[in-house]
């Protein structure tokens, strides 16, 4: 795959499939911006395809408000089997979930709005099955504070070699930000909007897959163009060439929740190459083009790829292309 890749430096938006010709998946609540169901990500066994997913609101009436499981036999059409409403995490906006299967069970990984700070924060919760993911039995993973940045959220989770990896959404002050206050970063809530930080990937690492060592940030955003505030990894696809990486994109914090899909690659998950330099390659034809938190999983020999699309009224809606 990665040989593939490097053939294309200067490809046009949309190579590796049509997002238009994607199958919707799940629909928003409502019409217009502000309104969206999507952050996929993707979990399977022999047997079926399990889907986190969440539903958004505009911020006036609640923002991320809940979080949900889905199971599919085809990769297709999804079933509810499990979900949380932000009230039960007392968090003013929940964000990517991730799941995954260890020896002491299923994991659920969550990110939500810490209420004491106001930072992103990861918890993760362990059951017998997906059904019995209990939020209240939920334990810290990693704080923004334990990181050193002002927020750590949207896990994404690799295995290779008997390792689990795990790829984060942080937010790290800028230089020029530096004298800013705690409150002028986080009164929003949500401190990627606020242009005071850039928008980075970091990674930590897991032998167990429960228990995961911070070893800092991977992917950073350009010096300028069109991923210059941020550079958020959402989904790592690895053969024996090395791997690749999609992630989400933004110019500024004004297009922060419009993010386009990049592609970076890799030879051992810490160092990365972006291929996408002067363009994304994944944009929706609809304004502004938002197509991010792309997510991919093979399922009885078939590729799915999963990602958020923002529809002609503004709303973003989930949709898969089966590959």
């Amino acid at each position: 795959m990665l040989a593939s890749l490097k053939q294309h430096d200067d490809i046009t938006p949309n190579w590796l499939f049509d997002p238009t010709q994607g199958q919707i998946v799940r629909e928003p609540l409502a019409s217009g911006a502000g309104n969206w169901v999507g952050a996929p990500g993707l979990f399977s066994d022999a047997n079926a395809v399990y889907l986190t997913y969440r539903y958004r609101q505009p911020r006036d009436q609640g923002r991320g408000i809940e979080s949900r499981i889905a199971r599919s036999v085809d990769g297709v059409h999804f079933a509810d089997i499990w979900a949380v409403h932000q009230q039960e995490l007392h968090t003013s906006s929940v964000e990517r979930f991730a799941m995954d299967k260890t020896a002491q069970g299923y994991v659920l990984f969550i990110s939500y709005v810490d209420p004491r700070d106001n930072r992103w924060r990861v918890d993760r919760v362990v059951a017998d099955c997906p059904e019995n993911f209990r939020v209240s039995e939920r334990e810290p993973l990693f704080t923004a504070s334990d990181v050193g940045l002002e927020a750590v959220k949207d896990p994404v989770i690799v295995h290779t070699d008997g390792l689990s990896w795990m790829f984060l959404s942080g937010a790290a002050v800028e230089t020029r930000s530096a004298r800013v206050t705690q409150e002028q970063l986080h009164m929003s809530q949500d401190v990627y909007t606020t242009g005071l930080i850039k928008s980075i990937t970091g990674v930590a690492i897991s032998r167990d897959g429960i228990h995961y060592e911070w070893l800092g940030p991977v992917l950073m955003p350009s010096k300028s163009g069109w991923d210059a505030y941020a550079s958020r990894i959402s989904t790592v696809i690895g053969n024996k060439r090395g791997f690749v990486a999609f992630y989400d994109g933004s110019a500024s914090e004004q297009e922060n929740y419009e993010e386009r899909t990049g592609v970076a690659v890799s030879a051992d998950l810490i160092h990365w190459t972006k291929l996408s330099v002067s363009q994304p390659w994944l944009i929706s034809p609809h304004s502004p083009g938002t197509l991010r938190y792309i997510d991919y999983v093979q399922f009885k020999e078939t590729g799915y790829f999963y990602y958020e699309f923002v529809r002609r009224d503004g709303s973003h809606e989930l949709r898969v292309n089966v590959v």
